[in-house]
């Protein structure tokens, strides 16, 4: 269990130092769509929706590896106040019954909308717009099933700490 969770671990610290290139390129773009706008009165549709699309790629992945390394959302003022045990239960509990079905149902039914994207060659709607839209929607199942990945991770990790915790 120890190494599976540390191979999963390993996968999703990856991801991490790959949004983190992800971050230096959108705050790269930014900052020359910005100089572009402002010194040079030009400005690129096509810049400004790619600013959204690593926007986009940071959120969705990032949910991930913030799971992993514990830096999500959550009632920190009773949790901490809970023994490592009970904190581990909730853990365990709160990914399968929660996360996991709602991740699930996100991963299966983005396919549909991925497809149709794809099907029709989606682009932009606004004049020098990214083309190729289904790219940015094919992070949808991409990320949530990365999600899910590292629950698992997160799951045995916290299944360890119960153990541990007796």
């Amino acid at each position: 269990m120890e190494k599976i969770e540390a191979f999963i671990g390993r996968i999703v610290d990856w991801v991490g130092a790959g949004l983190a290139v992800v971050l230096v390129l959108m705050v790269l773009n930014v900052s020359f769509d910005v100089m572009m706008r402002y010194v040079f009165q030009a400005s690129s549709v096509g810049m400004q929706e790619m600013e959204w699309h690593l926007f986009s790629v940071l959120i969705l992945f990032g949910v991930g590896v913030a799971l992993r390394h514990e830096a999500h959302v959550r009632v920190d003022f009773i949790y901490d106040r809970m023994t490592a045990r009970n904190r581990a239960l909730i853990n365990i509990w709160g990914t399968i019954l929660m996360l996991a079905p709602l991740s699930l149902l996100i991963f299966f039914d983005s396919f549909e909308y991925v497809h149709d994207a794809y099907i029709t060659n989606e682009i932009s709607e606004d004049p020098g717009g990214l083309p190729f839209r289904w790219i940015i929607k094919s992070m949808i199942p991409l990320s949530f099933g990365f999600l899910l990945f590292s629950a698992v991770g997160y799951v045995l990790k916290n299944i360890m700490k119960y153990r541990e915790a007796k």
